[in-house]
């Protein structure tokens, strides 16, 4: 009977070890593998099974939850941004620029405790150890790649985390994605990875065979306990697996880690034997354990170079340099120290020169043009562009504009000599009867013709500006009788009108004029006065006439007009119809020769002298004097003309 007993125990044992092998090699599907002590990732040890986007064996994706989106921000201030908070208990976080910007992201704990690019200092790229996972920050190279920063990590987290933007440029975009599992009911006792991995050797004793062999023997057993060789009624093994020694530390400096060796040993002697003699299902696997080495050495953290500071020709670039020395498990972390801590090496340079491309340069593309006015200080000008390397003409901008060459300049081409100009009478006199005056405007103008022989405008060549004019007497009147006033002698502008005063005597009912001594006891009322009818419309002005060209036979003489506004500047609204002459032909008189007595013909036949051309001739210029004289004189008028 015991020995039925026993067989019938070492059969239960058998299958208790086949059934923590498969647990081994395919663990259940629930609950999900996320508990917060797990060491393992999802999927893992899931051979030959399909893993769900949860990360469970043969899952249907419903035991977690996919939390996705990409934020959009506008302008903002340029310091730390909160965009997102991740919950504790998330998973597959990945967190990710949609370009490349100068904006950073920044990770924290939910206590304020910084994990990536806190404090204003930018961590370089790599890996971080906060709330029970590993991130990995990543900053692709400035230059070559157009990709943005990221964040991702495995999880799960064990506390709550949020998710910032160092804002340094306008519009970021960042997408975020994590899951986390649905909390359904699940049997307290089921498998998880935890409960199974790693597998330590168990040193408790398996209850008796009475009480071992039933319904539930199975699930009595602790997750991490494995059953024994022996029952109460069969002696202890005889060999069992002990640490013997450990690898070499994973860090040179600061915290690392090493995972122990194990050696199998005879109990009773501690005696290290053959690994065959200890059973491989007891075998505690993988162990880890953390070890302390020296501080690692300061080292100088190099950021990257900003952008050129002038966006052609020599400028400068700069990037921050820290001191920083790595702390915390694995280097996880590293912090800012006094570069004196560094100085066993030299110092990076934080500025650099630099040049995007060559500055655009002035090109002058014309010769000065020729003076604005022909006589005194004008201006003159050419034309001054900004052309780039390729040789197309830009925008000023471009180039530098403190050295941009003139292109106005000013010019002197010498006094100007004046003239005076006046404008034609008036068509109306002053006065209505008696004796009146027309008038015109009289001005002295800079001259633009330099055939004048005028230097200046001499008061005692000034033109008149009256001339009298008499409509006939005026009808007598009683005492001191004044008229009405007078057309204005000019039409527009200046002028002046008159009206006749007369003394005048009333005799019964007739007047009569009489002597103006008579009334030189009164105030006699003026009889002119200065009027004005309204603005001039621009009107011909014109100089004296020069001198004539020739005394006799017809010469030339020219004066310079001018059409002018009130204001005396030129204007082109004048009447070219009514354009007064420039130039007119004078001294048309036939030139009369010197009479000489003693030239006289003595021939009555000389006119055919002249008629045969005999006058070359001395003997024929004698006696035929006067004919031959007028001939030669008019030969060299025509010769002249």
């Amino acid at each position: 009977m015991a020995c039925d007993s026993g067989h019938r125990w070492r059969l239960i044992q058998h299958f208790l070890q086949m059934t923590l092998l498969l647990v081994l090699l395919c663990p259940p599907t629930e609950p999900a593998p996320w508990d917060s002590d797990s060491s393992s990732g999802p999927g893992e040890g899931c051979e030959g099974f399909q893993v769900d986007v949860c990360g469970v064996c043969a899952g249907d994706g419903s035991s977690c939850e996919l939390f996705n989106g990409t934020i959009f921000l506008s302008v903002l201030s340029v310091r730390y941004h909160k965009i997102l908070d991740i919950p504790s208990g998330a998973l597959r976080i990945k967190i990710q620029e949609t370009h490349k910007t100068r904006n950073y992201l920044a990770l924290s704990m939910a206590t304020g405790e910084s994990v990536i690019n806190g404090d204003w200092v930018i961590d370089r790229p790599g890996q971080f150890y906060a709330a029970g996972t590993q991130f990995t920050y990543k900053r692709p190279n400035e230059i070559r790649s157009r990709a943005g920063e990221s964040i991702t990590a495995p999880g799960p987290t064990n506390q709550e985390l949020n998710l910032f933007v160092i804002y340094q440029q306008p519009d970021p975009a960042v997408y975020y994605e994590y899951i986390l599992p649905k909390h359904t009911n699940t049997h307290s006792d089921a498998y998880s990875y935890s409960s199974v991995l790693p597998l330590v050797e168990s040193h408790g004793i398996f209850p008796d065979s009475e009480n071992s062999v039933g319904e539930n023997s199975v699930g009595s057993f602790h997750p991490n306990q494995v059953p024994s060789d022996s029952v109460t009624s069969e002696p202890a093994p005889l060999y069992s697996w002990m640490a013997m020694t450990t690898t070499p530390c994973s860090a040179t400096c600061g915290t690392g880690s090493r995972q122990v060796l194990f050696g199998c040993v005879e109990r009773a002697t501690q005696t290290t034997v053959l690994e065959d003699l200890c059973s491989s299902i007891t075998h505690p696997g993988p162990q880890v354990e953390e070890c302390q080495s020296q501080p690692c050495p300061a080292f100088w953290d190099v950021g990257e170079w900003s952008e050129c500071s002038k966006t052609c020709g020599p400028g400068f670039q700069y990037r921050q340099v820290i001191c920083r020395q790595t702390q915390g498990q694995h280097g996880s972390s590293t912090v800012v120290v006094a570069n004196s801590l560094c100085d066993d090496t030299e110092m990076p340079e934080t500025t650099s020169v630099c040049q995007l491309k060559i500055c655009s340069e002035w090109q002058i593309r014309s010769e000065w043009t020729e003076c604005s006015v022909p006589c005194g200080v004008g201006q003159r000008s050419r034309e001054v562009v900004c052309v780039d390397n390729l040789g197309d003409v830009v925008s000023d901008e471009e180039c530098n504009m403190a050295l941009r060459p003139q292109d106005l300049q000013n010019c002197d081409k010498g006094v100007c000599a004046s003239s005076w100009f006046y404008s034609l009478w008036s068509d109306r006199c002053s006065a209505d009867c008696a004796e009146g005056s027309r008038s015109r405007s009289v001005v002295c103008l800079m001259s633009q013709s330099n055939s004048l022989p005028l230097d200046d405008c001499d008061d005692e060549d000034k033109p008149d500006e009256l001339m009298q004019c008499d409509l006939g007497p005026c009808t007598q009147r009683l005492e001191w009788y004044t008229g009405p006033w007078g057309q204005c002698s000019s039409e527009c502008g200046n002028g002046t009108q008159s009206r006749g005063v007369v003394c005048v005597v009333q005799n019964g009912g007739h007047i009569a004029v009489t002597s103006d001594d008579l009334c030189s006891h009164l105030p006699r009322p003026p009889t002119a006065q200065s009027c004005y009818l309204k603005s001039c419309a621009a009107q011909w002005f014109m100089t004296e006439w020069s001198s004539c060209s020739r005394s006799c036979e017809g010469g030339f003489r020219v004066r310079e007009v001018r059409c002018l506004r009130d204001d005396l500047t030129s204007s082109h609204d004048c009447d070219p119809a009514l354009e007064p002459a420039k130039q007119e032909k004078c001294n048309t008189h036939i030139c009369t020769p010197q009479i000489d007595e003693s030239c006289r013909d003595m021939y009555y036949n000389c006119v055919v002298v002249v008629q045969a051309r005999l006058c070359v001739y001395s003997y024929y210029r004698t006696t035929c004097c006067a004919s031959c004289s007028r001939v030669i004189q008019r030969d060299s008028l025509h010769t002249i003309r």
